[in-house]
């Protein structure tokens, strides 16, 4: 299934700049350059997301947001905005938006948060449309220490145990993650993913665990949060090792009664969530710091799963290597097959301290830099730092 996503900002260049990032990636975009518009696209062509800039002549994006959420519950939202202060990204987030981003756009970043908010459910009722298939995830690796974590994740997928992963950025504690939640009978709910991280902390506790109406300043409905979202599924803590010690309280409650309280409710609401924690920190460290909370560590770490950094498993780099190779030919439609053995090694010798995200990186850089018509990967389309 194809989504689709509408682009609105009153600046030219910026609609095509995403018009034509997005389109390469398979989405069906449309375009509007303000408020009124969007809605008249809407009306008339059913969309997946809305990504709008705040400020625009005719409608500010907080307006569309409402007006857009109001008439279309389903609909994903992502605020952008060259103005960004915290009072708007609350009454944003308050308002239902799944992000608030700052310009200047990193790309990256923001592919990131559409493939996010595209995967997310709403508080909206299903409707007509059939869920996408994703292929399976899969992790790239026969080392020992990737078998060994490969067997791991086969063993504890299909329980309820929480799951602490460990490893430096770009490791792939998400990926595992879900896996963890695609082989588990858990598989037909929702993976919902958190960056704890990311979220500034006046937000984070109505966004883990929701709010009712009247909650806070500009609360005109109930808002429901990550866990109740994440209900019969899993849900994926991002940076745990970032929550503050008043959300940590209420996190290890959650984790020993099963149910949550929204913010402004002393109802509690029964969960059933499988939850799956990851940290580039060390959280023992932490712990000993005063930190971190020694009980809520030891319930996150009832199986704790360490993802070596990438120079400690070279004998993966080939692999992940030809993989990206193959992945990113085919994307950009080049003939690139194969690496030459000069340029493997250059890749192997590498001090990858990105792990594996740099390596992809690279080789989609090498992939789109390499002339058209070449069809083995040379030292030469490697970068300069590479080489040297």
């Amino acid at each position: 299934m194809t989504h689709s996503i509408l682009i609105v900002d009153d600046e030219l260049n910026i609609r095509r700049v995403l018009e034509r990032a997005f389109a390469k990636e398979g989405y069906q975009v449309y375009t509007a350059e303000g408020g009124h518009q969007a809605l008249r696209i809407l009306e008339e062509t059913p969309c997946d997301l809305v990504l709008t800039d705040v400020v625009m002549p005719d409608m500010t994006g907080l307006e569309l947001l409402k007006r857009a959420r109001q008439k279309y519950p389903n609909l994903q939202v992502i605020l952008m905005t060259a103005y960004g202060t915290i009072p708007m990204a609350v009454e944003a987030m308050r308002a239902g938006a799944f992000d608030f981003l700052t310009k200047p756009l990193e790309m990256e970043v923001l592919r990131k948060v559409v493939r996010n908010a595209l995967r997310e459910p709403t508080t909206a009722k299903p409707t007509e449309r059939k869920p996408s298939r994703r292929k399976q995830v899969t992790f790239i690796g026969e080392s020992p220490a990737i078998k060994q974590i490969l067997e791991t994740v086969e063993r504890v997928a299909d329980t309820r145990t929480t799951v602490l992963i460990t490893g430096e950025s770009g490791t792939g504690k998400e990926l595992i993650a879900r896996m963890l939640h695609e082989r588990s009978s858990r598989a037909h709910k929702p993976f919902v993913a958190v960056s704890c991280a990311a979220i500034p902390e006046t937000l984070l506790e109505v966004e883990l665990f929701g709010a009712v109406k009247g909650a806070y300043t500009g609360a005109e409905t109930d808002r429901i949060g990550k866990f109740e979202a994440a209900n019969g599924g899993t849900l994926f803590l991002d940076e745990v090792g970032d929550i503050p010690p008043l959300i940590q309280v209420k996190l290890l409650r959650v984790l020993q009664e099963r149910e949550i309280e929204r913010l402004g409710s002393n109802t509690p609401i029964p969960i059933d969530v499988r939850l799956v924690a990851a940290t580039n920190r060390n959280l023992q460290e932490a712990v000993d710091a005063g930190a971190f909370r020694s009980d809520l560590f030891y319930r996150l770490q009832v199986v704790h799963i360490h993802l070596p950094p990438l120079r400690e498993r070279r004998e993966d780099i080939p692999l992940l290597a030809r993989y990206f190779l193959q992945k990113f030919a085919a994307e950009n439609g080049r003939a690139l097959r194969e690496i030459s053995p000069e340029a493997m090694e250059l890749l192997q010798n590498a001090c990858w301290r990105g792990n594996v995200r740099e390596l992809e990186n690279v080789i989609e850089s090498a992939v789109v830099l390499a002339p058209p018509e070449a069809t083995t990967l040379l030292p030469e389309h490697l970068p300069p730092t590479l080489r040297r």
